[in-house]
């Protein structure tokens, strides 16, 4: 209903001549794009320039939009008529944002009984703000490490499915939804406006977000780029119940003016229609899918006699965050956030790393209580869990060719013997594998990241029993291995697909 409200007060103020600067009238519109983001036809394709019938192409005279999106907020009575309609939230609180479906029959028939992904930001609304968007958000995040500028409600939410949030992106999560069925998003704004605002004397002014919804369909590759339709609209955001105070405070302001200045001020809606922008320039998250997401890996060939892991990159090392006696004291604190003891934050305002690694057993203990206390303890000094099992394995390709090396130099020369042995000195490059759950899939896992490859590239894995036969990996084979047990990796091309059986010997 407010919807139907809006648009004839539009027409109104066309009509009227209302309207006395262009550029005023684009106020709001592509304002998170920077300048000269946004082109003449975008603008003139929108609902309140619907009468200009000139710049219009016929077809589009009365285009629906093929979704709609409703944010469950009242709208700011405190707004004019030429003006951007502006929504107050609370800090913290879950408001509901409904996800409609608005296609005609027949309207992108593709996404028929599929899923769409829609990723929610949280941006600035001044540009000035958005040339420096990066600096602002690191910024805040090192005033409030640990903690996110946008997040969804999922108990609360509808239809949705896989939602993500990203730690390196704060203001940005994303799911998954379908249109042929009933979803409400609700989200949480953790982030006031005046946190972004200079200080000076107090009673700043709060500068204004924008929430952007910006929605895809799959592509060939099951990748969702497709980009179907953006959305936005303007908020501020309070201290918990400070926007209903700022609400009220507005309403009681425009019953004090008289009916010929209200009119100059559009009414307060119940809801908030987000109205059409275009995508959000940023398109690093369409180039780089999450995963699961989408089903496609990337494969590497394991050639002939070519598959040997010294040929083929390491994997990563597994990522430390161990605490250096370097680290500043908000460094420090990040580093508690990161590992589980927010709620000791406090106690450790000022220390910095090498404060904390100062700390004895007991001191830990007597601040944290037995439980915490020994955890910290444990994760100051970095102490590593013993994997419970370990095995090295070696590329049998690269054995036998230096087991051909070493004879043929045997034979070239006599072997001579020294008190600290062979003088050839010939060995060979084993590579260790920890394992934690003793499972057949933990294994492949390892063994495909130690060849760089997917595991559904391996099809079977096999250990060489007695007269060669080749006995099937199984859990229980594997929980009976013995602690650093040297096996040697042959590979075999399996005989349906492209995938290899891994043999043990």
């Amino acid at each position: 209903m407010a919807w139907a409200l809006k648009l004839p007060l539009a027409d109104e103020v066309i009509e009227s001549g209302l309207v006395q600067d262009f550029d005023a009238s684009l106020s709001g519109i592509g304002q998170e794009l920077g300048a000269g983001a946004y082109s003449m036809s975008d603008v003139l394709a929108l609902p309140i320039f619907k009468q200009e019938e000139s710049s219009l192409p016929p077809e589009n005279e009365n285009e629906i939009l093929p979704f709609q999106y409703v944010l469950c907020a009242a709208t700011s009575p405190a707004v004019k008529l030429h003006d951007e309609t502006l929504t107050y939230l609370n800090q913290g609180q879950s408001y509901e944002i409904r996800m409609l479906d608005n296609r005609k029959l027949g309207e992108l028939p593709e996404i028929n009984g599929k899923l769409v992904k829609s990723i929610f930001r949280v941006v600035f609304h001044d540009r000035r703000l958005q040339y420096t968007e990066h600096q602002q958000l690191e910024g805040w995040r090192w005033n409030r490490p640990g903690d996110r500028i946008l997040d969804i409600d999922i108990p609360m939410s509808v239809g949705i499915i896989d939602p993500r949030a990203n730690p390196t992106q704060l203001n940005t999560v994303e799911f998954l939804w379908d249109p042929a069925k009933r979803t409400s998003v609700f989200i949480q704004v953790h982030c006031i406006s005046t946190e972004f605002t200079m200080r000076k004397h107090g009673g700043e002014k709060g500068v204004p977000f924008r929430v952007q919804i910006d929605t895809f369909k799959e592509n060939e590759n099951g990748e969702y780029t497709e980009h179907l339709h953006s959305a936005s609209c303007q908020i501020k955001v309070f201290k918990p119940k400070g926007a209903d105070r700022k609400q009220k405070t507005d309403r009681e302001k425009m019953e004090k003016r008289t009916p010929h200045e209200k009119e100059k001020y559009q009414p307060s809606y119940e809801t908030t229609i987000l109205t059409e922008c275009s995508p959000w320039p940023e398109i690093t998250y369409v180039n780089s899918p999450s995963p699961g997401f989408n089903s496609s890996h990337s494969s590497f060939s394991l050639g002939e006699g070519n598959g040997s892991p010294n040929h083929q990159p390491e994997p990563p090392p597994p990522v430390t965050d161990n605490l250096l006696p370097t680290t500043t004291p908000q460094e420090a604190q990040q580093w508690l956030h990161r590992n589980r003891f927010s709620t000791f934050t406090r106690l450790f305002t000022n220390f910095s790393g090498a404060d904390l690694l100062k700390l004895t057993r007991d001191d830990v203990i007597q601040i944290c209580g037995p439980a915490d206390g020994i955890r910290l303890f444990n994760a100051l000094k970095g102490r590593m869990v013993r994997p419970r099992l370990t095995i090295y394995v070696c590329q049998e390709s690269l054995h036998l060719r230096e087991q051909q090396q070493q004879q043929q130099q045997q034979q070239q020369q006599p072997q001579q013997k020294h008190e600290e042995g062979d003088s050839n000195g010939t060995f060979f490059v084993y590579h260790a594998i920890y394992l934690e759950e003793l499972t057949a899939v933990e294994l492949t896992e390892k063994i495909a990241q130690l060849f760089s490859i997917s595991p559904r590239q391996i099809s079977q894995i096999y250990k060489q029993g007695p007269t060669g036969i080749h006995v099937l990996i199984s859990d229980e084979m594997i929980q009976n291995f013995q602690e650093e047990a040297c096996f040697i990796l042959d590979t075999m091309k399996a005989e349906t697909n492209d995938s290899y059986h891994i043999i043990l010997k």
